[in-house]
């Protein structure tokens, strides 16, 4: 039988240099431990500040001693930081020391500047902790940034997205944090959440409740990739998804239709062969770049086989007193064969959908159709069954859906709703975007408010919710992410907390319920500022520091010599 497990971190017994040295410049660092040990993923786990080429680092664990070769010239007059983190552990149990760091300098004093606050997501993750998030400043010289090249000092956060960045040098710097996946030290734009702060920072003291909040914004050329005939339609090839579409040309939603799917823009005509027509184009990305162009779009005739029509069914499917299904394909619809588009009820029962139920949802893509039918007080039942039958559906290239689609729809009664929920956003803000949200990312409810900060929300499904709030600084009616390249920081939002949880943003909403709750302001992204002072405060300040300023004056002009 084993002894008690180790559960003991490795000792340091000597460090070379020794921590907090002057005026040296190693290029071999040496610790020296109770225990044998080993090293973990050193060229990650070591943070380092300021920047050295670590991959020109070797790191090399030998019995109880851990050896690093910089093979590198350190600069002049620099206090260097290594901070081991987790990467040296005890070759047992894998226990490593707390806090193990090295300071020393290449001159004759410490830096000893510190930079901290907090990073947050500004949308809620699923992972509850923070992990691999960096904060980094860059002195202001520096030509690059977080999505270029590493930064100048570099610091984690912990699990709470608290960080603290220490032996700072007094100067100039840009801050950026960053949730680092790939461990490259830097954001990779299109895939990896970041921030930055827009203005630069003098260090001169320690600066401290610094707020980052992190979001995705793909800076990356947004351009049309390809342009090119694709059978007998035509198809544009984006860069990226764009959130803005205007489209200019002759006979469009009569002969001419597209549709969007993901990157790709694809036209139809329904009547042009062999010839082209021209097209305008005003397509605006997340960041706001813009694609402003003319081209010729050619239909040439082709015996390819035609895309099969496609169908889906989305949307709530629990409702009070109107139903509402919505149908999305994956080519623009022309015709409806409202003989088997059908609501079915108690096992055998249907209701013919009538034309004046179904309508698009946008004219101008006729890739989604919207089925709105109020319930008859005469129906009393709970279950329904939206159903179209293959061939219901007919697109522009005259192919039929060949596949049934049904989705089944609970109504709700009345007596299970919350009957109230008034939502307070205490802010001056305006306009205001408040938003239910379900555990599944869906908004089942959203007020826009102009003219006043108070949204009224009725008849809402128990169920537990976010409930948010979005400025909506361009009006636009949607979030908008930042701009690193124009300086623009992303919308705030704000999400109502859980009083006994400052870490929780669900809200339990159970039936008969009449709700009032306020979404307080969080702290807005940057450093922190000194409150303002009223306008009679400051010129009251403003007279006592003139009268002290008179008094020493006249004491020091009337000191006898």
């Amino acid at each position: 039988m084993g002894g008690p497990k180790d559960e003991e971190p490795p000792k340091l017994l000597s460090i070379s240099p020794e921590n907090e040295s002057l005026n040296v410049k190693p290029t071999v660092i040496e610790l020296l431990f109770d225990e044998y040990i080993k090293v973990e993923n050193p060229n990650k786990g070591i943070i380092i500040t300021p920047r050295i080429k670590k991959d020109e680092m070797e790191v090399t664990a030998l019995k109880n001693k851990v050896t690093i070769k910089l093979n590198q010239e350190l600069e002049d007059s620099t206090t260097y930081v290594f901070n081991f983190q987790k990467t040296i552990q005890d070759i047992t149990e894998s226990n490593a020391p707390e806090n193990l760091k090295l300071v020393f300098s290449t001159g004759d004093e410490i830096d000893s500047l510190t930079f901290s606050g907090n990073v947050a997501y500004t949308f809620p993750q699923r992972e509850k902790k923070m992990k691999d998030v960096l904060v980094g400043l860059y002195t202001v010289e520096d030509t690059t940034n977080v999505l270029t090249a590493p930064p100048y000092y570099i610091g984690a956060a912990d699990t709470t997205g608290n960080f603290k960045l220490t032996n700072i040098k007094a100067g100039q710097y840009v801050a950026y944090a960053w949730h680092d996946d790939n461990n490259s030290l830097k954001a990779e734009e299109k895939s990896e959440h970041y921030s930055f702060l827009g203005d630069t920072i003098t260090i001169d003291r320690d600066i401290s409740g610094v707020q980052f909040y992190l979001d995705k914004s793909n800076l990356g050329e947004f351009r049309i990739a390809r342009a090119s005939s694709i059978g007998s339609n035509f198809d544009i090839v984006l860069s990226k998804i764009p959130v803005d579409i205007e489209i200019e040309a002759p006979e469009l939603n009569e002969k001419l239709f597209y549709r969007l799917s993901d990157r790709t823009l694809k036209f139809y005509h329904t009547a042009l062969i062999n010839d082209s027509l021209e097209v305008r184009l005003n397509l605006k990305d997340s960041v706001g770049f813009k694609i402003d162009t003319t081209l010729y779009a050619k239909f040439e005739e082709s015996e390819r086989r035609k895309e099969t029509l496609e169908t889906t069914i989305e949307g709530p499917r629990n409702f009070i007193d109107k139903l509402r299904a919505e149908f999305k394909f994956n080519k623009p619809v022309n015709e409806i064969n409202f003989d088997s588009l059908l609501i079915k009820y108690d096992t055998a029962s249907v209701i013919p959908v009538r034309k004046e139920w179904v309508f698009q949802k946008d004219s101008t893509k006729r890739t989604r159709l919207v089925l709105e039918w109020t319930v008859p007080d005469t129906l009393d039942f709970q279950n329904y069954i939206v159903y179209a039958g293959d061939s219901t559906f007919i697109d522009i290239e005259n192919q039929f859906n060949k596949d049934k689609v049904e989705a089944s729809y609970r109504r709700l009664k009345k007596e299970t709703l919350a009957e109230e929920i008034n939502v307070t956003v205490n802010t001056d803000e305006r306009p205001l975007l408040v938003q239910l949200i379900t555990k599944k990312d869906e908004i089942v409810a959203e007020k826009y408010l102009e003219e006043t900060n108070i949204a009224e929300f009725r008849d809402i499904e128990a169920a537990t919710y976010l409930i948010r709030a979005i400025v909506d600084t361009n009006r636009n009616r949607r979030w908008d992410t930042s701009n690193l390249y124009e300086n623009r920081q992303a919308e705030r939002v704000y999400y109502l907390m859980n009083p006994n949880d400052n870490n929780n943003k669900d809200t339990v909403i159970r039936g008969g319920w009449t709700l009032d709750v306020v979404i307080q302001p969080t702290k807005p992204i940057g450093l922190n500022k000194l409150p303002e002072l009223p306008e009679e405060e400051k010129k009251a300040l403003e007279a006592q520091i003139n009268q002290h300023y008179e008094e020493l004056m006249d004491k020091f002009l009337n000191k006898p010599m």
